[in-house]
């Protein structure tokens, strides 16, 4: 009896064991503000003079998502979402400056994927205050209000030990600590998920020396640089603008010799509030601005390569151990950012360049290489989808929905609009708290704190989003469906609060462990 019984035990730990193996590996590759405009799979603007080939070689192996949003596009709030796939209002962190830490007692993918049998291990930027749960090992960025920085970054590694890297630039340190913990630390009889996550390109956008040389051609300015924000009386009224709030530190002005820690901090802050400078009294208007757009776009393109760089290295390591058809790899970033665009650069808006996200996705075994999906997908989307790759179930409570079907080529049905909202107000660069709603055809927003405007655009006529046809005669009727739209979805995501409560969420006030007047 107790042969058989001793039997039995060894086919069931074989089984599981077996079953462990079949599960696919996953490695999610996220970075900080990189825009889709300087991710040269999508055969954008910037494409051809800025490439992207080792994240370009993710889309060319797998599928390339073109309609891919953010649910609150500033990094905090986005992070959180993806985590839970919930909205911010439902998992809590909806803004970054004085909204508090994220809970991390709640439901997150990799706490479920842990509790599949994955070992799960997250490195790099973490930025969410709480120390992360439901990971087998984490080192993550802890110093300049848990943004980390680009040199000297502090880690805590396993939520206890900190560790001041002094060698090596952040993105460097990123894919050196995770290829690492890869080869030498995890256990190789198990599935794992490595959330791989980087700092860069993320304002102050400090390259790495080796790509010093890099870019020394200037770039051309979109066609929307010059915008005077016509029509659109909340943007007309931000504080993100390249000519007017960019300051000494962004631009790497050296600093004067003699100064203490708090004059230095005065000193590369200067401007972040449309303070007047520049480098020399002959440098002024048109020229200046363009001035201030090389220096920024050329050094965040340098830590684009840089981050292209650690994403080859993942990739070269997965294929020469063998494990490149049997992990999903995904590439994303925590938002859009704008490159120029409306004379702007930071995120908030539900613009297109700082709501749009890249996204792309291998899996060899599953997905078929080359191909693309133009469908609504929302960075909720992202834990469900993972789950069902893993053949994990997804709770009810996930608000997201897996687009598994979509990847694997089989019958779907998609999304007819997707729903956004953004609290913070007014640090940072005064970006209106508003809502909205998009089909890809039309986009509808609500800016509704101190002001109750409102923009209509059409996507497919005006991709720039520069005429508001909000109230404009013959749009009445595609004005009226929107909004129920907005109204159905706020119901369908818990959102259908009045405006006073949604403006004492951005006047909230709760302490966070990092301080965002650190950036």
């Amino acid at each position: 009896m107790k042969t058989t019984i001793h039997l039995v035990i060894c086919v069931l730990i074989s089984f599981v064991a077996q079953a462990q193996k079949k599960q696919p590996n996953i490695v999610f590759i996220m970075s900080d503000d990189h825009a889709v405009s300087a991710v040269s799979a999508y055969n954008d603007w910037l494409a051809a003079l800025a490439p992207t080939p080792n994240i370009d070689r993710i889309a060319d192996e797998g599928m390339l998502m073109h309609a891919t949003y953010n649910t609150n596009s500033i990094c905090g709030p986005s992070r959180a979402a993806i985590l839970t796939g919930k909205y911010s209002h439902v998992n809590g962190f909806f803004k970054n400056e004085k909204g508090g830490d994220f809970d991390a007692s709640q439901q997150t993918f990799p706490k479920l994927l842990q509790k599949a049998g994955y070992q799960t291990a997250v490195v790099g930027k973490w930025h969410l205050g709480t120390a992360p749960t439901g990971f087998d090992y984490s080192k993550v960025m802890v110093n300049h209000g848990g943004q980390g920085t680009y040199f000297n970054t502090v880690f805590v590694e396993n939520g206890t030990k900190k560790i001041t890297e002094t060698t090596r630039h952040s993105t460097a340190q990123v894919a050196h600590d995770a290829l690492k913990w890869l080869d030498e630390t995890r256990n190789k009889d198990k599935p794992f998920m490595l959330m791989y996550q980087f700092k860069a390109p993320h304002r102050p956008w400090t390259p790495n020396p080796k790509f010093k040389d890099l870019y020394n051609e200037d770039f051309p300015h979109h066609e929307t640089f010059n915008d005077d924000y016509e029509g659109r009386i909340a943007a007309s009224k931000n504080m993100m603008e390249i000519a007017n709030h960019m300051n000494r530190k962004d631009l790497k002005l050296p600093v004067p010799e003699g100064l203490n820690k708090r004059e230095r901090g005065r000193y590369e802050r200067f401007g972040n509030n449309g303070q007047f400078w520049t480098p020399n009294d002959s440098l002024q208007g048109a020229a200046l601005k363009n001035w201030k757009y090389q220096r920024y776009i050329k050094d965040y393109l340098r830590c684009v390569a840089g981050v292209d760089e650690a994403v080859g290295q993942m990739l070269d390591y997965l294929k020469a151990n063998g494990l490149d058809e049997n992990t999903i790899v995904v590439y994303t970033s925590d938002q859009g950012f704008y490159l120029g665009e409306h004379g702007w650069f930071d995120k908030r808006w539900m613009y297109e360049p700082s709501f749009r996200m890249p996204f792309m996705v291998k899996y060899p075994k599953k997905i078929k290489a080359g191909t693309h999906n133009k469908e609504l997908l929302l960075n909720i989307d992202f834990a469900p989808t993972l789950l069902d790759l893993a053949g994990v179930s997804i709770p009810k409570d996930i608000q997201g929905e897996s687009f598994k079907k979509q990847l694997y080529g089989k019958r779907y049905k998609g999304r007819d609009a997707v729903y956004y909202h953004y609290y913070e107000y007014p640090f940072w660069h005064k970006v209106q708290p508003h809502y909205g709603v998009s089909t890809g055809e039309y986009k509808l927003i609500h800016y509704y704190y101190d002001m109750d405007e409102w923009e209509l655009f059409d996507l497919e006529n005006d991709k720039n989003e520069m005429q508001n046809l909000y109230g404009k005669q013959g749009f009445e009727k595609i004005t009226a469906n929107l909004k129920q739209k907005i109204k159905a979805l706020q119901k369908k995501y818990n959102d259908d609060m009045s405006l006073e409560e949604m403006r004492a969420m951005t006047d909230m006030v709760v302490k966070r462990v990092y301080s965002e007047r650190n950036n």
